[in-house]
């Protein structure tokens, strides 16, 4: 079955954040990591014959809903993981604060590589404990691990947690397994614990190849917890769905009771449903087309600006449907060009500083949607640049 990725949906008056949350007409959302397509098909019907029941009461999760994630991440991933591993919650975010608050102590330090996802640092922070970074270095059109900082970083007698983002937002890397392998000895040497959020997984360009961090091997899984959900790739995030994988039980005990403290331990009938249809062989295929489209969504962006904003690179787009680009040039502030870009162009983008100190200058793009919307964001773009020249 061929997917119509070019399909325009009207997402406003839908209660949706990313295009409900502008204050005027004619805004642009390219900011908010969702996306403008319609899921896959089979989710619909799954969730049109769940409403049809009439009834939605507590919700017991079946057995088949651990047998498609075992499926999905044995088949598409290689990673064979056992039921008694998974545990269930509404979401990454939670997840990430709930493992926080099992391994760490207030005060400790956590890890993450900088520019990163914004909601480490509240995850962070809301566990009292305290964000410790290990910036990545820019190299070209990419970013790699600086390793003796890491290996500095996770030697601090206070660093408890090391906070991954595999594949990487915003930086668009998606780590090989030599590079993972890397990180985890670094961080097993000096007793740091693996966090490793992967909501990105399946969102990874043709050439190159996810490692979930817990498949290199037993020490490498029994010194971490992954984080995984259908939510990104799926666009389903509104469902609420996601799974912790912990192969040590002892560390399972205290991620569970965290999850119970934070009160997020129950789910709701529709994510459920929702995930057992995505992990099939039709979200196999609509998965391949979605990537094929977002590879193209990436390649006109890098020749639109190659040819008429030269002096805005792109970061290489490995994985995730999100754009880096360096806006510098421009000799702003990235939250000040935020707000001017939304007011002046009516295009709604992330400021890179969202994701820490070493964003500045940058703004994250959403590439997630039909191709005609990216060829309109970036000529509001232009025509905003071109204002300024003139």
């Amino acid at each position: 079955m061929e997917y119509n990725f070019d399909e325009l949906t009207d997402r406003r008056h839908s209660g949706s954040y990313k295009w409900d949350s502008a204050a005027e007409d004619g805004v642009l959302p390219m900011w908010v990591a969702d996306m403008d397509f319609r899921t896959l098909p089979a989710i619909v019907e799954a969730l049109q014959k769940r409403v049809a029941h009439g009834i939605f009461g507590y919700t017991k999760v079946p057995g088949a809903y651990y047998d498609a994630i075992i499926r999905w991440f044995s088949g598409q991933h290689g990673w064979r993981m056992e039921r008694e591993w998974i545990i269930y919650t509404i979401g990454v975010v939670p997840a990430v604060s709930a493992i926080i608050k099992a391994m760490t102590r207030p005060g400790d330090k956590v890890i993450v590589q900088t520019p990163v996802y914004n909601c480490f640092f509240s995850s962070i922070r809301n566990n009292g404990c305290e964000v410790l970074s290990s910036p990545l270095v820019r190299k070209g059109d990419t970013y790699a691990v600086d390793f003796d900082d890491l290996e500095a970083k996770a030697s601090d007698p206070r660093a408890k947690v090391f906070l991954l983002c595999n594949p990487h937002n915003p930086a668009g890397r998606v780590w090989t397994a030599e590079e993972l392998r890397r990180m985890g000895d670094i961080c097993i040497r000096h007793g740091v614990f693996i966090l490793s959020d992967e909501i990105h997984c399946e969102l990874v360009m043709p050439g190159y190849a996810y490692t979930p961090f817990a498949s290199l091997g037993r020490e490498y899984a029994e010194h971490s917890s992954v984080c995984i959900s259908p939510s990104k790739a799926f666009n389903i995030a509104g469902l609420q769905i996601a799974n912790i994988v912990t192969a040590d039980a002892e560390i399972r005990k205290k991620i569970d009771r965290a999850i119970n403290v934070n009160e997020v331990c129950d789910v709701n009938p529709f994510g459920v449903e929702a995930l057992m249809a995505a992990y099939s062989e039709a979200g196999s295929e609509w998965l391949k087309q979605l990537n094929a489209y977002i590879a193209g969504n990436y390649r006109y962006m890098q020749e639109f600006c190659k040819e008429r904003l030269p002096q805005f690179p792109v970061a290489r787009l490995e994985g995730t449907y999100l754009a880096w680009m360096d806006c510098s040039a421009l000799g702003m502030k990235s939250e000040a060009l935020e707000e001017e870009l939304v007011s002046k162009a009516k295009l709604w983008l992330n400021a890179g500083t969202m994701y820490g100190a070493e964003g500045e200058g940058f703004m994250r793009w959403n590439l997630a949607c039909p191709r005609s919307r990216v060829e309109e964001g970036l000529n509001r773009f232009l025509r905003y640049v071109e204002a300024i020249d003139d």
